[in-house]
């Protein structure tokens, strides 16, 4: 895990300066991916001296990595969210709504995880195995349980979940392409509305008991 070059406690100085260069990073990352980004870039988008900035973070790496750590802990919230106490149908349409909204609203970091994950996942094939994993487990039960009690009709649940993540994601990495299709009638953030929308009506209308 990446830390500053001290032992102490960070200032407010510190930490101010730590969260622009994590959000200079986010923005060469997500443009130009893990290998085609360089400290010097960063250290460019941040308005600090490349020495300055390593004094907080010891490398690219070490800032790729956090970033990831955060973008992952922020994407798993709306799995996490899944309540087995709730009915079915208005969970599914509430994670569809969520995760429509996170590409709407961060888009950056979700091109951050697609380049990570296109590239093999070099830095966070652990945390897929060790923290992605046993979530999507802990809810592939959860939606069995809605299956066997007939609130929802029978299918893959991972494959379920797969299609959400699909579905939903392709707002945000391939938003150029959705805009230039849609024409400049509808390429304003209506747009993630009518997504969030006709996602609904695929999905729920999908699984809804006959």
């Amino acid at each position: 895990m990446s830390a500053a070059k001290t032992s102490h406690p960070r200032t407010r100085i510190q930490a101010k300066r730590r969260a622009r260069i994590l959000e200079a990073a986010l923005d060469v990352f997500s443009t130009h991916g893990f290998r085609g980004a360089t400290i010097d870039q960063i250290a460019e988008a941040a308005d600090m001296s490349k020495p300055n900035l390593l004094y907080y973070f010891r490398s690219k790496e070490a800032i790729h990595q956090e970033l990831i750590q955060r973008l992952l802990d922020d994407w798993l919230q709306p799995l996490r969210d899944l309540d087995p106490a709730g009915d079915p149908l208005a969970e599914l349409r509430a994670y569809i709504r969520r995760k429509i909204e996170m590409s709407r609203d961060f888009p950056r970091e979700g091109r951050l995880f697609t380049n990570e994950i296109l590239q093999g996942a070099p830095h966070t094939l652990g945390m897929l195995q060790d923290v992605l994993k046993p979530l999507v487990d802990e809810k592939v039960q959860v939606i069995e349980s809605w299956m066997r009690a007939g609130h929802i009709v029978r299918t893959d649940p991972y494959h379920l979940i797969f299609s959400l993540w699909a579905t939903t994601q392709h707002y945000a990495d391939f938003d150029v392409q959705v805009r230039a299709v849609l024409g400049p009638e509808r390429d304003g953030d209506g747009r993630f509305e009518d997504a969030a929308r006709f996602l609904e009506q695929l999905y729920l209308n999908g699984l809804a008991p006959r």
